[in-house]
């Protein structure tokens, strides 16, 4: 049996075997999440209140992400999953949507952000950006949507969801606070940020950045030759001093970049690497949404300073 067809199938025989769970028992609440953006706010609001298990670690690409057999049993063994929607996760999204058509076990974190803040686009098949973690307003919302969430499903420990949620939420505010004044040092004409992948176009948006991507929004869509040229063109037109590689996608297409610059005469440096759809390795600073998200402000200000 294909891995695909084992995994519909499982999911199917787990639809048809549960129901909505609240947390009575003396148990920990067993949660699933996919990208280690999601793992890492659940870890913030659950704390050791939870059993948690993250299916994608750093450097991984949600787009291209594959479950194994493995993340089939956790997926099945949860009580509740929380991944971020909008497409973001397109191997997986058929399951999610099944399982959500029938029960609240998966939870979209996307839910949190109003439609009229979403970042529309024709070109991705929510219609919209799913890149939602890089405006800290928007972490801050979703952190407040998980909080609810995870109260509901385990209300015995509501005291400590709360707790550990306001303490975060603080963070992410002291985060913006020095986000803006690190980026307030870089005048607005000189915020033109290029990357491997359309994975900032929130970012651009609260930090007012012009924002282009070599690829589309998903990374399964390849860059052609023309949209090289095309860029490369633009660098030079700009006078853009540098362009970016993304940890979880191959820097081979900003090389190309790179080099389509100077063939035409014009230089521009490789800037450092951003994390755009993974956080770093655990034990790093980047290894956090808070770390990594300073990580890429201070990467992209020294570059293009």
């Amino acid at each position: 049996m294909k891995l695909h067809t084992l995994f519909l199938a499982l999911s199917l025989v787990f639809l048809n075997s549960c129901k909505e769970k609240t947390n009575t028992s003396g148990a920990k609440l067993r949660v699933v999440t996919t990208t280690s953006m999601i793992t890492d706010l659940v870890k913030q609001i659950g704390g050791d209140a939870i059993q948690l298990e993250g299916l994608m670690g750093s450097g991984v690409d949600p787009h291209l992400y594959k479950a194994s057999e493995g993340d089939v049993s956790k997926l099945v063994d949860a009580d509740v999953i929380f991944y971020n929607g909008l497409h973001l996760e397109g191997k997986l999204v058929e399951v999610f949507e099944k399982m959500q058509q029938r029960n609240n076990k998966t939870i979209a974190i996307g839910e949190a952000i109003d439609k009229k803040e979403l970042i529309g686009s024709e070109y991705f098949a929510s219609n919209y950006d799913p890149h939602i973690w890089f405006s800290v307003e928007n972490w801050i919302e979703v952190t407040k949507f998980v909080t609810e969430k995870l109260k509901s499903i385990d209300p015995k420990n509501e005291a400590i969801f709360e707790t550990n949620s306001a303490a975060y939420l603080l963070k992410l505010q002291a985060l913006e606070q020095r986000l803006l004044k690190t980026i307030a040092t870089l005048p607005v004409e000189q915020r033109i940020l290029v990357t491997a992948h359309d994975a900032f176009s929130y970012f651009g948006k609260a930090y007012q950045f012009e924002v282009v991507g070599l690829q589309g929004l998903s990374t399964a869509t390849e860059a052609g030759v023309q949209d090289v040229q095309n860029i490369a063109k633009f660098i030079i037109d700009k006078k853009v001093k540098a362009i970016f590689v993304e940890s979880s996608v191959p820097k081979r297409t900003i090389e190309a970049l790179q080099a389509a610059v100077r063939s035409k005469g014009s230089e521009v440096t490789i800037g450092g690497t951003l994390f755009s759809d993974a956080l770093g390795n655990p034990e790093t600073n980047e290894g956090n949404y808070i770390g990594m998200f300073e990580y890429n402000v201070n990467t992209i200000i020294d570059a293009l300073r």
